[in-house]
This record gives structure tokens, sequence and C-alpha cells, in this order.
């Protein structure tokens, strides 16, 4: 995920943005991403993923992409793989017991680790509500060789 604060579509010119990123995706290697045991943690539940060299080139690539546009933004903190499963300053997240939830993930006595493949760039409008995160779908862009 890449999240570029303080940006919407209506600041870039979608039509071009789309278009370079669509030309720089026929460059790059699908991979594949593996997701471990969840983690709970300051802000969220979440799943992180290895190996970060391949999405942080893409991440780092598509951040100069949409900087190209000339546009006032500030990547997101979370440049790195990961999947949130839950948000822990939400509201009623005040009765969350993380201790307990570590708890509970250590009793599992089974492997949870599974593997993503990264195939395509979701470019997406996002917003955040206080509650939750919703986006609207702007294109999906398959990397080389993907269809």
């Amino acid at each position: 995920m890449f999240d570029a604060v303080g940006l919407s579509a209506a600041d870039v010119d979608v039509d071009a943005l789309v278009r370079d990123v669509r030309a720089h995706a026929q460059q790059v290697e699908p991979f594949t991403l593996t997701f471990d045991r969840p983690a709970i943690a300051p802000v969220a539940i979440e799943i992180s993923g290895w190996p970060g060299t391949p999405f942080t080139r893409l991440v780092d690539s598509i951040t100069q992409l949409t900087q190209g546009q000339r546009t006032a933004f500030r990547p997101a903190a979370s440049r790195y793989p990961h999947m949130s499963l839950a948000y822990t300053k939400s509201p009623g997240s005040e009765a969350i017991d993380p201790v307990g939830l570590r708890a509970a993930l250590a009793s599992i006595e089974v492997r949870l680790s599974h593997t993503v493949r990264a195939d395509r760039i979701h470019l997406v409008e996002q917003w955040h509500d206080g509650a939750t995160i919703k986006w609207e779908p702007i294109a999906s862009i398959p990397l080389k060789g993907s269809a």
C-alpha cells in the first residue's frame, strides 16, 4: 500500500499518472510476498510481509511518479509490506485487551504464514473518516507479463 497523504484524485492529472504508472509497471517483474502471524501494534492489528526490497522499490517508483505531478503530499509512514486486519484506535477499541489477543495468537499451534503474488498495482483514491479507511478504484495496472 502506498498512501499519498494530503492528495486527492482532483489534485493530479489522473490520465497522465495512470499512463506513467502503466509504462513503469511493464518494467517491473511480479514478486511474491510472505505474510506471517498477526501482530498487535499501537495503531492496528496487522500482518507484515517480506521480502521488503521489491515492495520498497515499487513504492519508491510510484512515489517519484506521483511527485512528478508537482503535487504537495507526503508519503504515509506505513511504507512496508503489510495488511491491516483491524485498527486499534477506532471507536470501541478501548475494550481491546492486547495481552489477551497476543496470548490467543500464541496459542494457535499451526503455521499462519501465507504467500501473496504481487502482480499488479491498484491506484485508488483513499480517505479516512476517523473509524474506517475507504477508497474508490482509479486503475488496476498489471506488472510485466501479467494479464
